[in-house]
Protein backbone atom coordinates (compact mmCIF):
# COMPACT_ATOMS: atom_id res chain seq x y z
CA UNK A 1 0.00 0.00 0.00
CA UNK A 2 0.91 3.69 -0.80
CA UNK A 3 1.21 6.48 1.78
CA UNK A 4 -2.29 7.30 0.38
CA UNK A 5 -3.84 4.33 1.10
CA UNK A 6 -3.95 2.93 -2.27
CA UNK A 7 -2.59 -0.08 -3.71
CA UNK A 8 0.52 0.05 -6.08
CA UNK A 9 0.37 -0.43 -9.74
CA UNK A 10 2.94 -2.40 -11.23
CA UNK A 11 3.42 -2.26 -15.47
CA UNK A 12 1.27 -4.22 -17.06
CA UNK A 13 3.08 -5.78 -19.36
CA UNK A 14 3.61 -8.85 -16.58
CA UNK A 15 0.24 -9.09 -15.69
CA UNK A 16 -1.86 -12.56 -17.05
CA UNK A 17 -4.05 -11.88 -20.51
CA UNK A 18 -7.83 -12.79 -20.22
CA UNK A 19 -9.69 -12.92 -23.43
CA UNK A 20 -13.81 -13.41 -23.10
CA UNK A 21 -13.64 -16.48 -25.28
CA UNK A 22 -11.07 -18.69 -22.65
CA UNK A 23 -15.14 -18.94 -20.66
CA UNK A 24 -17.61 -18.52 -23.18
CA UNK A 25 -19.63 -21.90 -23.14
CA UNK A 26 -20.65 -21.52 -26.61
CA UNK A 27 -16.84 -22.20 -28.18
CA UNK A 28 -15.67 -25.66 -27.95
CA UNK A 29 -12.00 -26.33 -26.86
CA UNK A 30 -10.29 -26.31 -30.36
CA UNK A 31 -12.22 -22.46 -31.21
CA UNK A 32 -10.39 -21.70 -27.18
CA UNK A 33 -12.36 -22.10 -24.66
CA UNK A 34 -10.29 -22.67 -21.55
CA UNK A 35 -12.95 -24.28 -18.75
CA UNK A 36 -15.89 -27.02 -18.45
CA UNK A 37 -18.82 -25.73 -20.50
CA UNK A 38 -20.94 -25.96 -17.44
CA UNK A 39 -18.85 -23.80 -15.53
CA UNK A 40 -18.43 -21.19 -18.04
CA UNK A 41 -20.62 -18.24 -19.27
CA UNK A 42 -22.53 -17.52 -22.77
CA UNK A 43 -20.80 -14.81 -24.66
CA UNK A 44 -18.99 -12.48 -21.63
CA UNK A 45 -17.42 -9.54 -22.70
CA UNK A 46 -14.14 -7.42 -21.62
CA UNK A 47 -16.07 -5.38 -19.39
CA UNK A 48 -17.99 -8.07 -17.69
CA UNK A 49 -14.82 -9.88 -16.93
CA UNK A 50 -13.62 -6.58 -15.69
CA UNK A 51 -16.93 -6.12 -13.14
CA UNK A 52 -16.03 -9.60 -11.98
CA UNK A 53 -12.61 -9.04 -11.38
CA UNK A 54 -12.91 -5.29 -9.78
CA UNK A 55 -15.84 -7.51 -7.30
CA UNK A 56 -13.06 -9.55 -6.84
CA UNK A 57 -11.31 -6.87 -5.62
CA UNK A 58 -8.42 -7.59 -8.39
CA UNK A 59 -6.76 -5.23 -10.59
CA UNK A 60 -7.39 -5.17 -13.98
CA UNK A 61 -7.16 -3.50 -17.57
CA UNK A 62 -9.35 -3.72 -20.69
CA UNK A 63 -7.08 -3.57 -23.77
CA UNK A 64 -9.97 -2.74 -26.36
CA UNK A 65 -7.37 -2.27 -29.14
CA UNK A 66 -6.29 -6.11 -29.21
CA UNK A 67 -8.23 -9.25 -30.99
CA UNK A 68 -8.01 -12.82 -29.97
CA UNK A 69 -5.12 -14.61 -32.24
CA UNK A 70 -7.19 -17.31 -33.28
CA UNK A 71 -10.31 -15.30 -34.53
CA UNK A 72 -9.43 -11.71 -35.37
CA UNK A 73 -12.95 -10.62 -35.11
CA UNK A 74 -13.01 -11.14 -31.75
CA UNK A 75 -11.38 -7.79 -30.18
CA UNK A 76 -10.77 -7.11 -26.43
CA UNK A 77 -8.77 -8.75 -24.05
CA UNK A 78 -8.35 -8.12 -19.78
CA UNK A 79 -4.87 -7.99 -17.88
CA UNK A 80 -5.36 -8.98 -14.85
CA UNK A 81 -2.49 -8.07 -11.74
CA UNK A 82 -2.94 -11.61 -9.79
CA UNK A 83 0.23 -11.45 -7.85
CA UNK A 84 2.32 -8.30 -6.80
CA UNK A 85 5.85 -7.33 -6.90
CA UNK A 86 6.57 -9.75 -4.02
CA UNK A 87 5.24 -13.01 -5.80
CA UNK A 88 2.15 -13.13 -3.34
CA UNK A 89 -0.90 -13.11 -4.93
CA UNK A 90 -3.71 -9.67 -4.68
CA UNK A 91 -6.68 -12.14 -3.54
CA UNK A 92 -5.23 -14.94 -1.73
CA UNK A 93 -8.46 -17.05 -2.80
CA UNK A 94 -7.14 -16.08 -6.67
CA UNK A 95 -4.00 -17.53 -7.31
CA UNK A 96 -4.33 -19.12 -10.75
CA UNK A 97 -5.14 -18.17 -13.98
CA UNK A 98 -7.62 -21.25 -14.10
CA UNK A 99 -8.62 -20.40 -10.63
CA UNK A 100 -9.71 -16.86 -12.17
CA UNK A 101 -11.07 -18.47 -15.02
CA UNK A 102 -13.53 -20.59 -13.09
CA UNK A 103 -14.70 -17.74 -10.89
CA UNK A 104 -15.27 -15.45 -13.28
CA UNK A 105 -17.53 -17.96 -14.88
CA UNK A 106 -19.47 -18.65 -12.27
CA UNK A 107 -19.45 -15.00 -10.90
CA UNK A 108 -20.99 -13.94 -14.33
CA UNK A 109 -23.80 -17.28 -14.29
CA UNK A 110 -24.68 -15.66 -11.14
CA UNK A 111 -25.10 -12.47 -11.02
CA UNK A 112 -24.76 -11.17 -14.72
CA UNK A 113 -27.50 -13.07 -16.89
CA UNK A 114 -30.60 -11.81 -17.54
CA UNK A 115 -34.06 -14.09 -16.06
CA UNK A 116 -35.94 -15.64 -18.41
CA UNK A 117 -38.92 -13.55 -18.84
CA UNK A 118 -42.01 -14.56 -16.98
CA UNK A 119 -44.45 -16.08 -19.93
CA UNK A 120 -47.98 -16.87 -18.56
CA UNK A 121 -49.53 -20.24 -19.03
CA UNK A 122 -52.56 -21.29 -20.97
CA UNK A 123 -55.31 -21.89 -19.23
CA UNK A 124 -57.12 -25.15 -19.73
Amino acid sequence: MDVAGEARVTSSKKWSVVYPVYINSRKTVAEGRRVAADKACPDSTCGEIADCCSHLKIPCRIESDKSYPRDFLQVGRVRVQLKRDDGFPVNPEIVTRKNLWLTTGLLFNRFCLPCQPWVPRARH
